[in-house]
């Protein structure tokens, strides 16, 4: 240890996602000398990949709508979704910490976000549950203020894209889904597709940064800003224990073992562990050798801030009904012949499509929550076989909204036909020999789902019942925007197998942050934030943005409480 370099920092960051920069961000502002280090060669983890959504309670932009509600209401909503894994006291510092965290960071910061008047979370009826005025999503970003970090900033999943563009949610979304059927759509998406494509002319990517790619580059540009500097390809090989206290970090940087002395703390913020094999075998019933699972996220993000908690007496919570955030995903094989993971969001719930299991048989009502989705996929699955759905629908639904990676006319379908991604068959019978799904079953499904389909009624499932089906669906698709006749050949179908959005089994932490041992008492010295820290939803996914809000704003209590200053507590 004698030749080892040395670095001094008040605080240690390990992770550059929302948790870590946010952490990173507040520290930095109250006057902390900040190291963030993050072990891939680009920063923004599985943020920048992200929707870019947070689920806060609460804030000023809820009540600039003339939205209010009380902590209670949010309490009832998470006490109902968590059920016995209810955590009370990091609930309530949640609810009271996240509207000020929102305060902070969009008045000192770079940070923005703009709230939809109404999305509703994903159990809106549930006891609690709220129309709107809890998910925000963060403002576009125009990359050219990272300066040259902009070469470094994670990029989007290219199945969220088109051309290589990321779409911003809502609005935008609509336009390009309308390209083909209104003027002004037509020339938005014209200008939007012209500028992007002189970005990358200068610039070798989009310059218009949405959704995750935004938040990331907005918290990184608020850290620049501060002057925190930012280790790439800087992995931590351990942690620095002096009798009991964390003091720091061994980080290994350009191939130099340096011993980073972190004076007040070191925050744990490296993403989870959804590529983590032996963790997911561990933790994931649907994963038995913990491969039959596929993640989105990064995969640089295998648990190393879990094994790094544990080697400190830390302790991650394994008593969760669901051990992450669980997707529905298709595989794919890009343009170049890489593999892709592509999520199911927001398909499933448009009119004319349904999920079957290999039987034939529905089994779930298809514009439910992916995390719901998936659950209900376990639950239908015959013992012993893989575990899949397939999404099914006609010419005329898939030309029109597209499905999976397959996008809606005029654009062309023969790749993803070619390498068999979407299956075709000019019969429902002809499809299921492509797709190997029992073939009567699926024509009496089908028969028996257009009985009441050209009403806009799911007898069986209820698509369409509750207001999150509705906000996915199709508002211009009448009586029932989910829900549409499957009629007139050729017919489709995508497979479905299971995925995450991040992982909810994390380090078991208090309502500061700090990461406690087995015995329930704080490790000085260790905070953890993200996914990293065990979820606060008890297993179950309320709304949209419930892994990106909790990040932000207990990255910001930990920075706080790094930094000593005490969160003030008054919204609750």
């Amino acid at each position: 240890m004698a030749n080892e370099e040395a670095y001094d920092c008040d605080a240690l960051v390990v992770g550059s996602g929302c948790a870590g920069l946010s952490a990173a961000v507040t520290a930095g502002h109250h006057g902390l000398k900040v190291l963030v280090v993050e072990k891939e060669p680009r920063f923004g983890g599985t943020t920048a990949r992200s929707g870019g959504w947070l689920w806060i309670p609460g804030t000023s932009l809820a009540k600039a709508y003339g939205i209010e509600e009380t902590p209670e209401q949010a309490r009832t909503y998470l006490r109902h979704e968590a059920g016995n894994n209810y955590d009370a006291a990091r609930v309530d510092a949640f609810l009271s910490a996240g509207p000020e965290a929102v305060d902070f960071f969009t008045t000192r910061t770079a940070l923005r976000f703009d709230m939809p008047l109404v999305f509703p979370d994903y159990h809106a009826e549930a006891p609690g549950g709220a129309q709107g005025g809890r998910s925000m999503v963060t403002r576009p970003f125009d990359g050219r203020e990272l300066g040259d970090q902009i070469k470094t900033l994670g990029m989007p999943l290219p199945e969220l894209t088109v051309f290589g563009m990321m779409l911003g949610s809502g609005k935008e979304i609509i336009h390009f889904m309308r390209v083909t059927k209104s003027l002004t759509s037509a020339v938005y998406v014209a200008k939007r597709l012209s500028k992007h494509a002189i970005d990358v002319i200068r610039n070798g990517r989009g310059m218009t940064l949405t959704n995750g790619n935004a938040l990331a580059g907005r918290l990184a540009k608020s850290a620049f800003d501060l002057k925190i500097p930012l280790w790439l390809n800087s992995p931590v090989r351990e942690l620095i224990v002096e009798n009991g206290t964390v003091r720091g970090a061994v980080v290994v940087r350009e191939g130099r073992a340096i011993r980073v002395n972190a004076k007040r703390g070191v925050v744990l913020a490296c993403g989870g562990f959804p590529h983590d094999v032996a963790r997911r075998q561990k933790m994931f019933p649907h994963a038995p050798t913990g491969k039959e699972h596929y993640s989105p996220g990064p995969t640089g993000n295998t648990g190393d801030g879990l094994r790094l908690a544990e080697s400190a007496g830390g302790r991650v919570d394994d008593s969760l009904p669901n051990a992450a955030a669980w997707v529905p995903v298709s595989l794919t094989t890009r343009k170049d012949g890489s593999k892709g993971v592509m999520p199911h969001f927001i398909d499933r719930a448009k009119p004319g499509v349904i999920a079957v299991m290999g039987d034939g048989k529905r089994f779930a009502n298809e514009g439910n929550s992916y995390h719901d989705f998936v659950q209900a996929m376990v639950k239908a699955a015959k013992p012993g076989e893989e575990i899949a759905a397939f999404l099914v629908c006609d010419h005329k639904t898939l030309r029109k909204y597209g499905l999976g990676c397959v996008p809606p006319r005029p654009m062309p379908l023969g790749h993803h036909l070619k390498t068999g991604y979407l299956k075709r068959g000019a019969t429902l019978a002809e499809l299921a020999a492509q797709a190997g799904i029992d073939a009567k079953a699926l024509e009496a499904t089908v028969a028996e789902f257009n009985t009441t389909a050209a009403e806009g009624r799911d007898a069986a499932f209820g698509k369409g019942s509750k207001a999150y089906n509705r906000y996915q669906g199709d508002a211009l698709h009448g009586p029932n925007p989910c829900v549409a006749p499957i009629e007139d050949g050729p017919f489709y179908a995508i497979k479905m197998v299971i995925g995450d959005l991040g992982t909810y089994a994390g380090i078991v932490t208090d309502e500061n942050a700090r990461a406690l041992d087995a015995e329930g008492r704080v490790i000085p010295g260790l905070y953890a934030a993200g996914n990293d820290m065990a979820s606060i939803m008890g297993g179950n996914y309320p709304g949209a943005g419930i892994t990106l809000g909790p990040a932000l704003t207990f990255g910001y209590i930990a920075g706080k409480h790094i930094a000593g200053v005490a969160a003030e507590r008054s919204a609750a």
